[in-house]
């Protein structure tokens, strides 16, 4: 028992004791017996893995929307639109390399049939599939957006009929896809710049679009050739902006192009 003073009642905090009261002459009440403390070293089947990074445990996991699904798909589309792309410039080009060739030579039927085939199934091909990975990209940025905003404890201030609109209207889409990555990039500069030259891109792009169209109208010899130059340089733009799409889908991610973890640099001073 600590010595305590006579007469002076010692506050709770400060006794290391208590005050046990019995009945005259009985037994003393034995104490609950305490479990067996397990003493043994612990062993593991094998090497623990679990410390001060581990991830949380997975939510109840609810079923896919249409516009997730399809948001998915996007990586994809935009790889193969860079690929059709891409190969649209090679018909184009050839094609034009065969017309410079048939100023002093005849051109065999055979090569330029599949000059010809080649043309037209990239330029058929090349544009369906790029609105594809449009309307990909827009379920994107629809989500992508929500989680934004969600981060921040609000709604997406705008509807997801007014971001498809904006994004899949001819004329309209040349600007307003640009002012809703704007708003989705606010926090990182990184984005932002990136987000300004996939602006300047893709305006571009729609831009070489009508000039093309109006340029092949022309009647003359010299100014088809001239415009099938310009439909080789026409599809390498769209294919730069595609690719500059799918960097920025991963980008915002926290992803690197091939859609693995970016690793992060740390400065250290020494």
């Amino acid at each position: 028992m600590s010595p305590i003073r006579p007469g002076k009642v010692e506050p709770r905090a400060g006794r290391n004791f208590r005050w046990v009261a019995r009945r005259p002459g009985g037994v003393p009440t034995p104490a609950a017996p305490r479990p067996p403390v397990d003493d043994r070293t612990p062993a593991y089947r094998e090497t623990p893995r679990w410390g001060l990074s581990d991830p949380r445990p997975a939510a109840d996991v609810l079923p896919q929307t249409r516009t997730e699904r399809l948001a998915e798909l996007a990586p994809t589309l935009l790889g193969a639109t860079i690929v059709l792309f891409g190969l649209a410039a090679f018909a184009e080009l050839l094609r034009y390399g065969l017309l410079l060739y048939n100023r002093n030579a005849l051109v065999s039927p055979t090569v330029l049939a599949v000059s010809d085939a080649l043309v037209f199934t990239m330029g058929v091909l090349a544009p369906l599939v790029a609105f594809a990975a449009a309307s990909a990209s827009v379920a994107w940025l629809l989500g992508a957006r929500r989680n934004a905003w969600q981060r921040v404890g609000r709604e997406d201030p705008r509807s997801a009929a007014a971001v498809a609109f904006g994004c899949l209207v001819p004329v309209v889409n040349l600007v307003w896809p640009g002012v809703f990555l704007s708003e989705l990039a606010t926090a990182d500069h990184r984005i932002r710049s990136l987000v300004r030259v996939w602006w300047v891109t893709w305006a571009a792009s729609g831009v070489m679009l009508v000039v093309s169209l109006v340029w092949r109208s022309q009647d003359s010899l010299q100014a088809r050739a001239n415009g099938v130059l310009f439909a080789v340089l026409m599809n390498l733009v769209a294919a730069a902006a595609a690719a500059l799409t799918l960097m920025l889908t991963r980008r915002v991610g926290g992803l690197d192009l091939g859609g693995r973890p970016r690793s992060h640099t740390r400065w250290v001073v020494a």
